[in-house]
């Protein structure tokens, strides 16, 4: 970077422009586009997930204080239009922003390898699969009716375990159940999905097992089984029993005809026992119990966005604007994270984003910005740990 640029033109030179016109242009993005086109339409929300702006009207009135810098920072328009903001979110393809993200997942990933405190040896990638809901005004949201009276969305996530950075994840309406997410997943060979109980569906779990991949999942108190054999296990790391098992019951053993492994270990933290059923019998039944708890990365991500990204209140009411907006903040988050990576950056996200935040329309070196800035001392702890690596 040079002392020439500001820092949002800056940020923006991390977006792979080829790849994106590539999207736009199979999508037929802008198509009869008249005064605002994709490009400037991602920057502007990028522009409003950085500068922690409300609503629409926030978007527009912030840029067009600068119009005269505008051009500079990496727009075409000297002026945005609030109206034609809307309209471009409402009825242009989300999918074109959807593909941006995904590339993005894809080199972040391969940045963010191995960068974390996943610290089990293993020779397959181990993701971690869940779902959060987004609460929305049943009045203005009326085509995702969740519950009686209330209105939501579901960011089904699986989640890299060895950089805590999303592999893939869909956007659906809420009373989608969790255990339609499997039917979307390339499943790997030779990784690990751990679940919870909410994706307990021996049918696709099998065909998990036919793709040559492993899972991990919380077995259910009812589960009928038949003991086959136990192994030798060491109680005082916690285990219970590691035993070799089938399902009993007609229909469970028909959608899973193989043999499973359950392994009970008991928690002291909590003073609870855990069960889990995975087809993997190689791994010591200690990290199966081990890669269990990390599942629990995946939480703290969910809690992480919700605070982080502009995501609980929406900038549009219908379906693709909703879309898009997450689609356009993870990708935001994501550009971040890899701006830090290439530069070497040694603060965490969360410091990284809030110093952003003021400085967009500053003209200096991003390096020099986030090494001399001074942030507070009473700066809230618990939000920078809440997502658990520390970006």
């Amino acid at each position: 970077m040079f002392q020439g640029k500001y820092i949002f033109s800056q940020i923006i030179d991390f977006i792979p422009r080829r790849e994106f016109d590539q999207f736009v242009k199979f999508y037929k993005g802008n198509k009869r586009m008249r005064n605002l086109d994709c490009r400037d339409q991602l920057l502007a929300m990028i522009f409003g997930q950085l500068a922690n702006t409300q609503s629409l009207r926030g978007i527009v009135l912030c840029l067009n204080a600068h119009s005269n810098l505008l051009y500079h920072t990496g727009f075409k328009t000297n002026k945005l239009i609030l109206s034609t903001l809307a309209r471009a979110n409402e009825k242009r393809d989300f999918r074109i922003y959807q593909d941006l993200t995904k590339l993005l997942i894809e080199k972040t990933r391969k940045l963010y390898l191995d960068d974390n405190d996943f610290k089990i040896e293993m020779e397959g990638a181990v993701y971690a699969i869940d779902s959060t809901i987004i609460e929305m005004c049943l009045n203005l949201f009326k085509w995702a009716n969740f519950e009686k009276g209330h209105s939501a969305v579901k960011i089904h996530t699986q989640l890299d375990l060895r950089g805590n950075v999303p592999s893939f994840f869909l956007i659906t309406e809420a009373k989608t159940h969790d255990v339609n997410f499997l039917d979307f997943i390339e499943f790997e060979i030779g990784a690990y999905y751990i679940m919870d109980r909410g994706y307990y569906d021996f049918e696709r779990l099998y065909q998990i097992h036919k793709q040559k991949s492993f899972f991990i999942i919380r077995a259910k108190r009812n589960i009928s089984i038949i003991r086959m054999y136990s192994r030798e296990i060491d109680k005082s790391t916690g285990l219970r029993c590691d035993q070799i098992v089938k399902l009993k019951s007609f229909r469970s053993s028909k959608h899973y005809p193989e043999k499973l492994r359950r392994v009970k270990y008991y928690d002291k933290k909590t003073d609870k026992c855990y069960v889990y059923l995975t087809n993997n019998f190689d791994l010591d039944a200690a990290v199966i119990a081990d890669l269990y708890k990390h599942r629990w990365q995946i939480e703290l991500f969910f809690k992480w966005m919700k605070q982080h990204l502009h995501i609980n209140t929406f900038w549009g009411t219908s379906r693709n604007a909703v879309k898009t907006q997450i689609c356009i903040a993870i990708s935001a988050f994501l550009i971040v994270a890899i701006m830090k990576k290439q530069m070497n950056i040694e603060r965490n996200l969360y410091e990284i984003l809030q110093i952003l935040s003021v400085s967009l329309f500053e003209k200096i070196p991003i390096n020099t910005l986030l090494s001399e800035f001074d942030l507070q001392s009473f700066e809230d702890q618990t939000q920078k740990r809440l997502f658990p690596l520390d970006f």
